[in-house]
């Protein structure tokens, strides 16, 4: 698909945030959100994490113009929030090119690599060791 996509096609984007994956698909519509073929609403729900996932719609200014549909999976729901606002940012990029510097301000557009520490031999979590009994 062209980076200049036509107002008719489905759009997509990728977002990932510690063990969360989303795939996001816009068309344009309304601004109804769903995830998991389930109401945004229903899915979140916190109201800050439906805000963020609105955040970068509203950024741009495509809250109204575009429908949000949101495959995700892994993870807790912060991080599925963190993934889907990421899937957001990378599709309204494909439709509007100019939204890249306001996006990228706002840090929508990084890739947050932070991931949970592995467990290690001998230690109790990833770094906490056994507690020292002097006696």
């Amino acid at each position: 698909m062209a980076s200049t996509a036509s107002k008719t096609d489905t759009i997509w984007g990728l977002g990932r945030r510690k063990t969360s994956v989303a795939r996001v698909y816009l068309r344009p519509g309304t601004g109804v959100i769903t995830v998991n073929k389930r109401p945004m609403e229903e899915f979140f729900t916190i109201d800050r994490r439906r805000k963020q996932v609105r955040a970068a719609l509203e950024l741009v200014g495509a809250a109204d113009r575009y429908d949000v549909f949101v495959n995700v999976k892994g993870g807790g729901e912060t991080g599925q929030a963190d993934a889907i606002l990421m899937g957001v940012s990378r599709a309204l990029l494909k439709v509007e090119p100019d939204a890249q510097p306001e996006l990228r301000r706002n840090g929508m557009l990084t890739r947050d690599s932070r991931m949970v520490e592995r467990k290690k031999y001998g230690l109790r979590k990833a770094r906490r060791g056994c507690q020292f009994s002097k006696r």
